[in-house]
This record gives C-alpha cells, structure tokens and sequence, in this order.
C-alpha cells in the first residue's frame, strides 16, 4: 500500500520510523549553511519535487529550495531511480529525493560553488552515494523527517 505524503517510512522500508515522541528531526529539508566565501548564513528551505520531463523536457526529477528567499533547483536524474532499484530492489522516494538534494546543496555551498545559480544538475553516482549517507544518517538518529508539505492527510 503506498504511504501517505508526508508520513513517515513504514516497517521494512529499510529506514527506521520516526521516534516515539513524533520528533521531527531536520537533516537537509531545512538547515542553515555559511557561504564558503562570503560567511553569509543561507537559510535552505525544500520547496517542492518536480518531474523536470514536464518543465523543462529533461529526464531529471527537479527539487526546488529556497536558498535566503531565491529558487535554487537540484536536478536528479531520472536513471538514479532505475540504478537505484537493479542494485538494491528500493526505490529512492521523494522524501529521500528531496534529502539527497538538500544534502548535496549543503555540500555545494559548504565547497564554495556559486550560491547564484539556479540549478545544479547531479550524476547518477552522485545521486547513489549521497542516498547512502542520507540513509545512514537516519540510521544513526532513529528516523527520516518527513517533508513539511503542509497538507492534512484527512482533507
């Protein structure tokens, strides 16, 4: 049965649920990151996942931030989904979209990649290595956040 948006993983998702205190633990959906060069504190917000096929004719799933109030886009490409899957038999879900992007941004801004441009596109590998670490690191903190989408489940 699919998961509701924004609820967290079920049993045997391969990632551990939420603690039992409803915790939200933040890790790359929002955070707080110093340009390298500048020192100025960049407030990362995820936004939304858009299949880029229908806004830009790209075969990438498009996760947008907001990056101090400006739009910053992580393009994934779509055959991370299709390597993802023949290697492990998981599938990478938006919520772990929207964390492998988020995580990798960070890194960008931390490596001093220009904070003004509007999209980043990552390879396949890329995508793959920052999806384990991610994982891994919910691992470690006992949980996935979900994603802040706002929307009541009931209605």
């Amino acid at each position: 049965m699919p998961q509701d948006v924004g609820q967290p993983p079920t049993e045997g998702s391969g990632l551990p649920s939420r603690t039992g205190d409803d915790r939200l633990i933040h890790m790359y959906e929002e955070f707080h990151v110093a340009d390298r060069w500048t020192g100025e504190d960049l407030y990362c917000r995820w936004k939304a996942n858009i299949v880029a096929i229908a806004t830009r004719h790209a075969d990438a799933v498009d996760v947008r931030f907001d990056v101090n109030g400006r739009p910053m886009w992580i393009a994934l490409p779509c055959t991370a989904w299709v390597e993802q899957k023949k290697r492990t038999g998981m599938v990478i879900t938006d919520q772990l979209a929207a964390q492998i992007a988020g995580r990798y941004l960070k890194q960008l801004v931390e490596e001093g990649y220009d904070t003004q441009r509007e999209i980043y596109t990552m390879t396949v590998e890329e995508v793959l290595s920052n999806l384990e670490v991610v994982v891994n690191e919910a691992k470690a903190q006992g949980s996935m956040p979900s994603l802040p989408v706002g929307i009541d489940a009931a209605g």
